[in-house]
């Protein structure tokens, strides 16, 4: 027996039923490698979370998704109880899924993020960089939940009841170009993946739907670009402080690479990208479970 990982999945964001996903797949690969797994579908309860954690377990493998799982929230409650989890800790987890502070601190390092201004929901109607189409988004969400494109002759000021995301929102440049994403693993980026769909955008069907999107990995750019990718998204792993795995998404206009955002919790499921990467790379899901769990740390 190699140990007893608690799996925590569920919670109670938007992504909570990718999150489900993730948590099964990554709790049989655990038991199927010979570690003892406690899966804990995770509710907006702390009592009850501190009662499942206990005996603690050797190390909790995180698979939340979305805001309170992914945004720094449950890695403190993790370092409280001294507990060491996978992927990253509070800082990098609350600064990669906070949009405007991330792009902020990415500027920071050298790194073109595409342009945006924080709005007020009412502000909407008004005029956003001077044309469109532009990009809508919540601040601090994942799995690209609330995100809309916004063309030219389009008017678009959503309701309280429509925009469960608080009273402000992202107006961010529209970058048009190619969907690339690159998962770092430690300080190793694995390949760039072209993502390729007929909806939109990369939106949160494309990426979980079967046949919602094509993934073409190695992706077929000039290998400058490609060589340019790989650099960015280990730069900005390095920048945020990122532990275990992220993966950096990002747009290429045929001239310059934006990157749009860090995501600390990749997803693990069937039709995820960062275990697509992984085989590419020769890493199973099983070797890239373990590594994870090997990995685990508290901050501090």
């Amino acid at each position: 027996m190699n140990g007893h990982v608690a799996v925590l999945m569920g919670g109670w964001s938007k992504e909570r039923e990718v999150s489900l996903v993730s948590g099964a797949a990554v709790a049989t690969a655990l038991k199927d490698t010979g570690f003892q797994v406690t899966e804990i579908d995770v509710h907006q309860d702390a009592a009850a979370l501190l009662s499942q954690l206990y005996p603690i377990p050797d190390k909790v493998f995180n698979a939340l998704h979305g805001r309170f799982g992914e945004d720094g929230c449950v890695q403190g409650f993790l370092n409280i109880l001294g507990v060491p989890y996978t992927h990253s800790g509070v800082l990098a987890s609350a600064l990669a899924m906070d949009k405007p502070m991330s792009k902020r601190v990415f500027k920071e390092v050298g790194i073109t993020v595409a342009d945006h201004q924080i709005l007020t929901r009412e502000q909407l109607s008004q005029t956003v960089f001077g044309s469109k189409p532009h990009v809508i988004k919540p601040l601090n969400e994942g799995s690209s939940v609330g995100v809309n494109i916004i063309f030219e002759g389009d008017s678009y000021t959503p309701t309280e009841k429509e925009w469960p995301f608080g009273s402000h929102v992202m107006a961010e440049q529209y970058i048009s170009g190619r969907e690339l994403t690159v998962a770092v693993m430690g300080e190793r980026a694995l390949g760039v993946t072209e993502i390729k769909t007929g909806h939109l955008f990369y939106d949160y069907d494309a990426k979980y739907s079967d046949g919602g999107s094509i993934h073409q990995v190695p992706a077929q750019l000039p290998q400058d670009i490609y060589d340019e990718a790989m650099r960015i998204s280990v730069l900005a792993h390095k920048t945020l402080g990122c532990r275990g795995i992220s993966r950096a998404d990002m747009r290429y206009d045929g001239k310059d690479l934006y990157l749009l955002e860090v995501n600390t919790q990749p997803g693990m499921t069937p039709t995820s990208l960062v275990p697509e990467q992984a085989s590419y790379a020769n890493i199973s899901f099983e070797n890239l479970v373990v590594w994870l769990v090997e990995h685990a740390e508290c901050d501090g």
